[in-house]
């Protein structure tokens, strides 16, 4: 069930990492080609928005950068970094973070790892830390977020 906290463990200087499930749904994509012609070895820059529910619940842009080999290569286990922000709640909480996200690519769909960027909360989520997992081969992408909130 989209959002339900799994786990939750209390720390011994009272802050509780929570592990909670969810879902994004890509709602654009805009990608182009920065270097290297279009047969051959180059890169992109795609920008792309998500809706999130869960664990986390909002919107997000996020920038990658992505690799391609070119002719001769089936484009399976390719990686690309990005950098995602976020607006909504976590925890009910409201305000602004960063996920830093390294993401394999390839004809069978992502898989990816993220973390919120240190120091990158605002609002209600100042202090806001944690990782996560997600993977699909479609469009919504359920995903898995260890977190912990301050405060």
């Amino acid at each position: 069930m989209p959002g339900r906290v799994d786990r939750m463990n209390t720390r011994h200087d009272g802050t509780t990492t929570r592990t909670a499930r969810g879902s994004s749904v890509l709602r654009a994509w805009d990608e182009h080609i920065a270097a290297g012609p279009e047969d051959a070895p180059r890169y992109a820059h795609a920008r792309a928005t998500f809706t999130y529910s869960g664990a986390i619940e909002g919107n997000s842009t996020c920038d990658y950068l992505l690799y391609y080999a070119g002719q001769g290569h089936d484009g399976d286990g390719q990686s690309a970094p990005g950098l995602e922000f976020v607006e909504g709640t976590v925890d009910g909480r409201n305000g602004t973070f960063v996920l830093r996200h390294d993401v394999t690519y390839g004809p069978h769909g992502i898989e990816d790892t993220f973390t919120v960027v240190p120091g990158s909360g605002s609002g209600e989520l100042e202090g806001l830390t944690g990782h996560g997992r997600a993977a699909s081969a479609t469009e919504t992408v359920p995903y898995t977020f260890d977190y912990r909130l301050t405060g």
